[in-house]
């Protein structure tokens, strides 16, 4: 089956779900919010720059969810998702979601992002298939780490790889829709890239090589 396969901040959505969470934990007084959100702000900064240490960001903003229980934080994860989320949800993606259904392609969701937001979100959205970075959990209860390969640049293609494998699909006539150059590893490795709202380093490589850029709303 040709996949159809979605980065999700400021692709299929008008923001960054992890920096919007962030938020929401300032809201619900899970973090000291001025500092949190700062400290935030900045690696945020360093992931426009391609420069982010993912396992940095992770054990940062993972770290007020420790010793909370998954069912505590899908309880609030599902308001959030709900309020702030899917209004943020461009028009122009679900339709382009829509079309590529309608040809029976299968859609995937892959982003750097938690899989209790990720998961959530592309269940809004209609997808089932997710790959996102996986929060480990002990005895019931989040441990503040991640487990398994980021899917993070690099990380993403080969995530994606060996779901392909377990799935018994193939990258043939795959398409890959991102707004960022953190992508680029995985755009490469597609038949058809498709650049959204794209971060100046992504535009500059897409112009070079003749990629269509897309301007969704």
């Amino acid at each position: 089956m040709t996949l159809a396969i979605f980065d999700l901040d400021e692709t299929l959505i008008d923001g960054d779900c992890a920096s919007l969470w962030s938020r929401e934990m300032a809201r619900l007084q899970w973090v000291d919010g001025e500092s949190f959100l700062h400290q935030e702000s900045a690696l945020m900064a360093e992931y426009a720059f391609g420069r982010l240490d993912m396992e940095d960001y992770m054990a940062f903003s993972l770290a007020p969810l420790v010793g909370r229980t998954r069912e505590e934080v899908e309880y609030v994860v599902e308001p959030f998702v709900e309020n702030i989320i899917e209004p943020l949800i461009y028009s122009d993606a679900m339709r382009c979601v829509a079309e590529h259904r309608a040809r029976g392609e299968r859609i995937l969701v892959i982003s750097a992002s938690p899989q209790f937001l990720v998961s959530a979100i592309a269940e809004r959205l209609g997808i089932d298939d997710v790959l996102a970075i996986d929060v480990e959990e002990q005895h019931g209860f989040f441990s503040g780490r991640t487990q398994g390969v980021l899917t993070y640049r690099e990380g993403k293609v080969q995530r994606l790889e060996d779901w392909l494998v377990e799935q018994g699909e193939t990258l043939q006539g795959a398409s890959f829709y991102s707004d960022s150059a953190n992508d680029l590893p995985l755009l490469t490795r597609v038949a058809h890239p498709r650049v959204i709202n794209p971060d100046p380093r992504l535009r500059e490589f897409a112009e070079q090589a003749g990629w269509p850029i897309l301007h969704w709303q």
